[in-house]
């Protein structure tokens, strides 16, 4: 493979935003990785009940639905030895982390959108969620 081919392969990684990339011609394996550099900030998710796919049942007004943006690994807590972000009572405002959800070796934070207190946690620590899954409810 040339090296103009593997610039252009590089170009569709940054494009796509993909951290890897193996390509097999010709007998010839090559495989390509960056590290994703980004921004502080830049992977934090407010979530609110338009996030995700929708769901067959309305939704209840005074719930607010908090949903996972990506497929991941949930987190409850921001170290193994730490307690949880958020327990079931807590108050919360908007723009607080509630969790994290591992995607592809980066930690998202996910955040509160709106004020609410905690009524449901709808997974378990160490649990791997897809996109859309519910992972809290809140009461407004």
């Amino acid at each position: 493979m040339d090296e103009k081919a593997i610039r252009r392969y590089a170009g569709l990684m940054k494009e796509l935003g993909l951290t890897g990339l193996e390509i097999t011609e010709d007998n010839r394996k090559v495989r390509l990785e960056r590290s994703a550099a980004v921004p502080a900030g830049e992977n934090v998710y407010p979530l609110s009940g338009s996030f995700g796919t929708p769901s067959a049942e309305p939704e209840q007004k005074d719930y607010i639905s908090v949903k996972s943006p990506v497929v991941g690994v949930f987190y409850a807590a921001p170290a193994e030895n730490s307690g949880p972000y958020v327990s079931i009572g807590d108050r919360v405002t908007r723009g607080q982390t509630l969790c994290v959800v591992e995607a592809m070796k980066l930690m998202n934070e996910i955040a509160a959108e709106e004020d609410g207190v905690i009524s449901e946690i709808c997974v378990t620590d160490g649990q791997v969620v897809e996109y859309g899954t519910e992972l809290f409810r809140m009461k407004r």
